[in-house]
């Protein structure tokens, strides 16, 4: 679930970061249109989804895109859930980063209403640890202005490589659980505007 959530973060927002720019221009993410979810499994069958609700970020003109992700702002529908992840996941850290370059030249001739598939590298950095994504997007051109992005495939995140194992072990005993997934699903959904 931890995991899921770091993952969820570093992909999406890498990944709608390195589709915006494809359109020439600095595009701002609509946090309002945007989703990030995770997914968990605890006690080997009880499958939960959860998501952030603050994400903010862009696409600059030359192609650099930076999403933030408010680690804050995780809701996984339990209060007290919450708050043990936001302490003890991701150690009061406040914020996570997805970072990505795009050739924005690959994507400038998509039109209004055309759709492409693309792969991108992406930088998560969580609670002091930087995890390199590979990613395969699908993005849609909504209008001259507007952009999605979203996963085109699943996404698998692990807590290890994410640095959170720990804090998924305190959960784990803080509620009394047999177990918390290591390997966790990640989708996003990202709608970036033309400044």
């Amino acid at each position: 679930m931890n995991k899921l959530l770091c993952g969820l973060a570093a992909v999406t927002l890498s990944a709608a970061l390195s589709v915006a720019p494809a359109f020439a221009a600095d595009w701002t993410l609509d946090n309002a249109s945007s989703r990030l979810a995770f997914g968990s499994v605890k006690a080997n069958s009880l499958g939960e989804v959860h998501h952030f609700e603050t994400l903010s970020g862009g696409v600059s003109a030359d192609g650099a895109a930076m999403i933030t992700i408010d680690l804050n702002s995780v809701q996984t529908n339990i209060d007290i859930r919450n708050e043990r992840m936001i302490e003890h996941v991701f150690k009061a850290a406040g914020t996570a980063t997805l970072s990505s370059q795009i050739d924005i030249a690959a994507l400038e001739a998509l039109p209004v209403g055309g759709t492409a598939v693309t792969e991108v590298e992406a930088r998560l950095s969580l609670v002091g640890t930087d995890v390199d994504l590979d990613l395969e997007l699908f993005v849609a051109r909504l209008s001259d202005s507007s952009v999605m992005v979203t996963t085109n495939d699943m996404i698998f995140l692990d807590t290890d490589e994410a640095g959170i194992d720990g804090g998924i072990d305190v959960l784990k005993q803080l509620a009394d659980l047999s177990g918390i997934t290591r390997a966790a699903p990640v989708t996003l959904r990202f709608v970036f505007t033309q400044n």
